[in-house]
């Protein structure tokens, strides 16, 4: 998505909608059933004796399925039966049975091709609600939100689905900006309510809650009041909350139940000492989270990942090195940084099976270059 519309990415979903899933298929398929039609007929003009390939036709309609509506494949169709019967092409002595055989298979295909194009709407329908939802629940995020400039990346785990259990969010409020990411139990469709419902706490949180503990407090009577009439759904969440003061300078961080962030800072990414509380959902009201604060330079940027990122493995089951790749990989550009940990973690671990989440927080300090 272009910075026009925000600094939400949506990474390549690699096993997204391909040609058997509901995408326009390629040029190729739609181009076999002529080219092949027009195969049989030039091979029979050139050729000096009649050749037995009639049988040939017999696949351009049932190809035709492939890639073409009901009208097109009838066409086509309708072509074949002339090309046998013409005697120009020496194609005009098959028995009444094959010819009766390639009009009924014809037929059928127009048939086929009609409950296909169907389908295929209908794919292309719930493929844009889907994209619709996902804009919803998490919106694109702008490219500053206050002192602090910011870029999200997102890929969810279930195929063909442009929803799961990560989330993400970046809100100012009269405290200053605050951000979360977090990752619900479960993936997939079955996730979005949960996650619509802790975004909604947590920008109501931001507005009215001056300090993040209050606010992962908050999430997690969310969280609470969600399962309780569902005594054995045994809801949670981990999340990672960050409190920037409002001149940028000093980051609060509360980590539940999920690894803080990696500060990216004179070309070295440092991991910082928070120690993670309970996870969302299960208790936090009864104990008070660590919050650690952190005191930010310029050109400083805070980097979060989900654990997709974090335990994804290579082919010798080794976990993805991200503070040690993390360095190599900066760019000025928030966006392009995620961008880069997408392609490279890709490239280490081809088969990633887990919901993807990245956020780059890049704060501005008042006063500062």
């Amino acid at each position: 998505m272009s910075s026009a519309h925000g600094r939400f990415r949506r990474a390549p979903d690699r096993g997204g909608p391909g040609w058997l899933r509901g995408a326009p298929p390629p040029v190729w398929a739609r181009m076999l059933p002529s080219a092949l039609l027009a195969g049989v007929c030039a091979a029979e003009l050139i050729s000096p004796e009649p050749l037995d390939i009639g049988f040939l036709l017999g696949a351009i309609p049932p190809l035709a399925v492939l890639a073409h509506g009901p009208a097109a494949t009838a066409v086509l169709g309708a072509l074949v039966v002339v090309v046998l019967s013409v005697p120009v092409f020496n194609l005009n002595a098959p028995g009444s049975t094959d010819l009766l055989t390639v009009c009924f298979v014809s037929v059928l295909s127009v048939l086929l091709s009609f409950v296909r194009s169907r389908r295929d709407a209908q794919l292309v329908t719930e493929r844009a609600v889907a994209e619709a939802a996902q804009r919803a629940v998490v919106p694109p995020l702008p490219e500053r939100v206050g002192p602090v400039r910011c870029a999200g990346l997102y890929r969810a785990a279930q195929r063909g689905t442009l929803v799961g259990g990560d989330f993400f969010d970046v809100r100012a409020g009269p405290y200053g900006v605050r951000a979360v990411m977090g990752d619900v139990q479960g993936h997939g469709l079955s996730a979005v309510a949960t996650v619509a419902s802790l975004l909604g706490a947590f920008r109501e949180a931001v507005l009215d809650l001056p300090d993040p503990e209050a606010v992962a407090a908050r999430l997690d009577r969310r969280m609470a009041v969600d399962s309780a009439d569902e005594p054995h759904a045994e809801l949670f969440a981990t999340a990672v909350l960050l409190d920037f003061s409002p001149d940028a300078r000093v980051v609060r961080i509360v980590a539940c139940g999920q690894q803080g962030p990696l500060l990216l800072r004179d070309g070295r990414a440092v991991e910082l000492d928070v120690e993670p509380c309970t996870p969302l959902g299960l208790g936090l009201a009864g104990t008070a989270p660590r919050v650690v604060s952190v005191r930010l330079r310029a050109g400083d940027r805070l980097f979060l990942a989900s654990d997709g990122v974090t335990e994804a493995r290579d082919a010798d089951g080794a976990f993805y090195p991200l503070a040690e790749r993390l360095p190599g990989l900066a760019a000025e550009d928030p966006a392009a940084l995620a961008e880069r940990v997408w392609t490279d973690l890709v490239r280490y671990s081809p088969d990633v099976r887990d919901d993807v989440t990245m956020l780059v927080l890049a704060p501005r300090p008042r006063g500062g270059p």
